[in-house]
């Protein structure tokens, strides 16, 4: 996800929780996961950030309890800091 982009990964209403994995090439990572429940309404934010996304990468498991979930992952750093999700 380069930065400044966002991706969203909508799931099924029967997956109860959701594995977020994140890593750069050993560059700065600075981004917010958001858990949304229908268009817009977010439920849940995490701001993450580390000096080193390879050595420090970030990991999360997230329930997700009920139906209409998405995970929408912001790449909050500028254009030179892309990460992997």
């Amino acid at each position: 996800i380069q930065g400044g982009a966002r991706r969203t990964y909508p799931f099924s209403p029967v997956v109860e929780s959701v594995a977020v994995c994140l890593k750069t090439d050993g560059r700065p990572l600075n981004t917010r996961i958001e858990l949304l429940q229908g268009p817009n309404n977010i439920k849940q934010v995490m701001e993450i950030y580390t000096e080193d996304g390879m050595d420090r990468p970030f990991f999360a498991v997230i329930e997700t309890p009920g139906s209409g979930n998405v995970v929408r992952i912001v790449n909050t750093a500028t254009v030179e800091f892309p990460l992997t999700a």
